[in-house]
């Protein structure tokens, strides 16, 4: 059972990050093609926009958290202070050389989804799962 709650978690993450990517995707898209702005401003604001969208959902349907929100998001905020400095200027980097902004984009992506779910399982939540009403 424990198995097969856990990959339950998992596929649910998965679904509701494809969510918040598919936000991140839009608004990068908007930022990037229309307004023109440089890729680490368009990436940054649309990673923001998708960070409160997947802690939301997350907290409450995926690991049915009753932790303290202002701790669980203080924490992820922590997470993103290591994560978003890298990936932004590793992707700035990155498009400076020729890559594709979008491909950068998706890399990214795929990291922060495996990388974020393993620090939100074993440190945002930790001793804290499924323990909402």
């Amino acid at each position: 059972m424990n198995e097969e709650k856990n990959l339950l978690r998992l596929l649910k993450f998965g679904l509701f990050s494809a969510s918040a990517g598919l936000i991140q995707v839009l608004s990068f898209t908007a930022m990037n093609e229309w307004l023109k702005w440089t890729y680490w401003v368009a990436y940054g604001i649309a990673l923001t926009l998708s960070v409160v969208w997947n802690f939301t959902f997350n907290r409450k349907f995926t690991f049915r958290s009753d932790a303290n929100i202002a701790r669980a998001m203080g924490l992820v905020a922590l997470y993103y202070l290591a994560f978003t400095p890298l990936s932004t200027i590793g992707g700035d980097t990155l498009t400076k050389a020729g890559w594709n902004e979008y491909l950068v984009l998706a890399i990214t992506m795929l990291l922060n989804f495996a990388t974020e779910y393993l620090y939100q399982k074993r440190v945002v939540y930790k001793g804290k799962i499924d323990t909402a009403k």
